[in-house]
Parts: C-alpha cells; structure tokens; sequence
C-alpha cells in the first residue's frame, strides 16, 4: 500500500512539473493579436534583445503582405499577394522548421489602396479544424476555409469593400464556437456576418450604418451565465455590442465622428475603441460592458482625445492600459480611470500592434526595429533589436515561439536560444 501511495505520490509530482513547465499549456495563437484577440501570452523564455544567429529559422515569402500569423499546434498560416493584388496566396509553414507545408493561390482583381495597406492585410483564422482567409476588392469580400492540409473546403462572398479614400481593408476573420464571423465595414451599404464554420453558409447579418470604412477587427466577451457580446467600432455606430449567436445588437454609443482603425479592447469591465485620422487617433471612450439600446454619453467611464494610436491596437494587461501611438509615444494609463502613469517617447513610426509576453511588450517599428518595454507602473526599456526589413505586422507567440513577419521574410524566435 505504502509502495502504491509513494508510486501516486511521484506521478503527482510529474505531472506537476509537466503542467507547470513552459509552453506546457501555451495557446495558440488563432487569430489577429492571439487569444481572444487581447494581445498576450504567457509563454517564457524569449530574449529581450537577439542577434541574427539567435532565429531558429528564417523563411522567404514571395509577394507581400501586412498579415499576421495564425498558429494552431505546428501549423503557421499567413497571406500575401502578388501582381498588385491580383493573386492572392495562402501558405501554411511548420512552426519547427519553417518549411512551406502548402500554398494556394487564389485570382482575384486590384484595386486602389493606401500606400501603407497591402492586398493581403487580414490575418487568418482557425478553429483547430479548418483555417479562414479574407482577401477583398471593390467587387467582393472573399473568404475561403481550407483544411490544414490544404484542400480547399468552401468560399463565401459577403459583398463588396468599397473605399471611398482608397485605404484598402484592414479587419480580419475571426471563430467563435463555430461561427465565422466577418466586420465588413466599408463606404456603403455594411455590415456585420456570422458563417457557419462548416458549411460557409450565412447564419446571420448585422447591417450596418457605416460613414467612414473601419477596420477594426472584433472581440468577444463571455461570461458565465451571461450573454456572449461581440464588441466592434466604426463611424456611424460608435462602439457596438452584438450577440454573436444571432447578430441581434444588444447596445451601441454612437460617439465617433472620426475614423475607427484599430479594434476594441476589453479592459476588466470597460470595453474601449478609438477613431481618429491624420495619423493619429483623435477620439476614445471606455465604457461598462452591461449597456442596453442607446447608450448616452453620460455612461461613459472615461474618455481621452490626446497621445491615442491610431492604427496599432491598445494593450490592456494587468490594472494598466498601453497606447503605442503611431509616432512612437507610449502611455501607460490605469485601466479603470484613465489616469496617466507614464508616458515615454521610444521613437520610431508604428503600424503593427503592441502584444505582452510574460510581462513584456514587444512592438516593431515600420523600419523593423523590435522595442521591448517592461509592463507596470515604471518605464523602463528592456532592449532594441534591428530586423533590418520593413514591417508592418504584428508579431504572433506561440508554444514558445515569436513569429515576426516584415515585407519579405517569416523569422521563428524560440525561448531560451539566448
């Protein structure tokens, strides 16, 4: 009996050991800026600073695009396009080896876009059965789901992208359950989709009052014993909640008279978006997540029209929030109040959005110069790496590894190479 208890005992601590150990139970990173589409990671290991022999490896990538990496186990997924758009391709690498598993091309049309967009600019999508890509013209918005294996499954049409301005489309797919769901939010009749993630075939339709085209990328909010809410932005509704099951909105703040680029954020019991134009956002409201109809604005928690980022995606972690301007200011806020803590100048011209690994937040420059700051109440700077490449995406993290994406390669950073 002893002998049997001491033989428990041991495996008990085995398996501690295992759960506990780094990427024992990392996530993966399935779609625009990870799980949940918070930005963070809790891996460990990953250098604050690196070199070039530091890559596990590094991959070519023909064309161009601005999408980031989706990561379902030792599966990568990422988009570009060549010939001005006209064909648009998928790839699938190994996370180990970088090696291209598949590619796909899909022919499509071209179109005017902002000279800092591309013709592949939405992340892929995956539910750990099927990935998804978005690739939109004048004409129609595409999205076709593929096996892992490549085979092509199904494609949808969820209408035109039409762009007043010419700015091109920035949302990107995103799975909930087994929905797809897609914010086409553009200069005319919009709106937002749910697809079956089997089939393809439409579930339900948000239409949408869109006055300037959005980008922003939706986020979910589940609770238990409480609705599921499917927060988005743009012009014309302000900040949004839908149902995801059926699309019914459950309340929206019409505050915005500026453009929505980069996505919500939920922050504790605040849900938060920011419009702006010119470069640099202009607006900003956090407000409690439980609203109903028409919300006025005397139930926003807070608000702010100064230092706000206007294309990367703020980062909520901890108590504080970080806006990473496109200009290169950072500002670390408290997340319930808005108060500033600190605000530092790390200069640089941003595109890609901040993530947090482990406690730290990495961001690149459009010259491709990786920053890392500490989180929490104290600036401090943690390093600066040269990729020596443009970039515009955001870097993905999963089972220990950073994906760094610029204009012509794909780099694999792995945990404790240095």
């Amino acid at each position: 009996m002893r002998r049997v208890v001491s033989l428990l005992s041991g495996l008990l601590v085995v398996l501690l050991v295992l759960s506990s150990a780094p990427g024992a139970a990392a996530e993966n990173w399935a779609r625009f800026r990870g799980p949940g589409g918070a930005g963070i990671s809790h891996d460990k290991g990953l250098p604050v600073t690196w070199t070039d022999k530091d890559y596990r490896w590094k991959t070519a990538l023909p064309g161009l695009g601005h999408s980031s990496v989706c990561v379902w186990d030792n599966q990568l997924f990422v988009t570009s396009a060549l010939d001005s758009g006209r064909q648009r391709l998928v790839f699938s690498l190994d996370s180990k080896s970088g090696k291209i598993l598949w590619s796909d091309k899909l022919a499509s049309r071209t179109h005017s876009k902002h000279q800092l967009n591309s013709f592949a600019s939405a992340t892929p999508a995956s539910d750990g059965r099927r990935v998804y890509v978005l690739f939109s013209t004048n004409e129609d918005t595409v999205v076709r789901a593929y096996d892992f294996k490549g085979q092509r499954l199904w494609q949808a049409d969820v209408g035109p992208f039409h762009n007043k301005h010419g700015h091109g489309c920035g949302t990107s797919p995103i799975v909930w359950q087994d929905t797809v769901i897609v914010a086409s939010q553009h200069d005319g009749p919009s709106s937002i989709v749910g697809l079956d993630a089997a089939t393809g075939k439409l579930r339900w339709k948000s239409d949408r009052q869109v006055r300037l085209t959005a980008h922003s990328t939706p986020v979910v909010l589940e609770r238990k014993n409480k609705t599921p809410q499917l927060f988005f932005s743009n012009t014309g509704d302000g900040i949004g909640s839908i149902d995801p099951r059926n699309g019914n909105v459950l309340w929206r703040a019409n505050l915005f008279t500026t453009r929505a680029v980069n996505s919500p954020v939920i922050a504790g019991n605040l849900v938060l978006a920011i419009a702006g134009g010119g470069g640099k956002g202009k607006q900003m409201a956090a407000i409690p997540v439980d609203q109903s109809g028409e919300v006025a604005a005397d139930k926003v928690a807070w608000t702010r029209e100064r230092n706000l980022p206007y294309v990367p995606t703020p980062l909520a972690f901890g108590n504080h929030l970080y806006f990473w301007a496109d200009n290169g200011v950072v500002t670390c806020l408290e997340s319930a109040t808005g108060k500033d803590v600190w605000m530092q100048r790390v200069g640089g011209k941003y595109w890609a959005s901040p993530i947090c690994v482990d406690g730290k937040i990495y961001n690149i420059t459009d010259k491709g110069e990786v920053v890392v700051l500490a989180s929490g109440a104290k600036y401090q700077l943690l390093g600066r790496t040269q990729l020596g490449e443009p970039v515009h995406s955001t870097p993905a993290v999963s089972q220990g590894r950073m994906f760094l994406r610029t204009f012509k390669h794909l780099y694999c950073l792995e945990a404790g190479k240095k």
